[in-house]
């Protein structure tokens, strides 16, 4: 019998990537409108965090199927 083998993931890389990106645009605007230039800094730098976070992480997801793709072309 061959054991199921289970894809290596990160559980909140991609979700929680998009949430700080999502986070980071709303207080950019919000402190946008109440010209608080203090939070539109933070904001603007969970903003410009939480995007690549999420293109990074799924990158390494596609990476990480294609080297599970190219192990099994090997074996079979």
């Amino acid at each position: 019998m061959e054991k199921d083998n289970k894809k290596l993931r990160c559980p909140m890389g991609v979700p929680g990537g998009m949430i700080a990106t999502i986070i980071g645009l709303v207080g950019i605007v919000i402190s946008i409108i109440d010209s608080n230039w203090m939070s539109l800094a933070f904001a603007a730098a969970l903003f410009l965090i939480g995007a690549p976070l999420a293109r990074v992480t799924m990158l390494v997801h596609t990476a990480l199927d294609q080297i599970q793709e190219i192990k099994n072309k090997e074996t079979n």
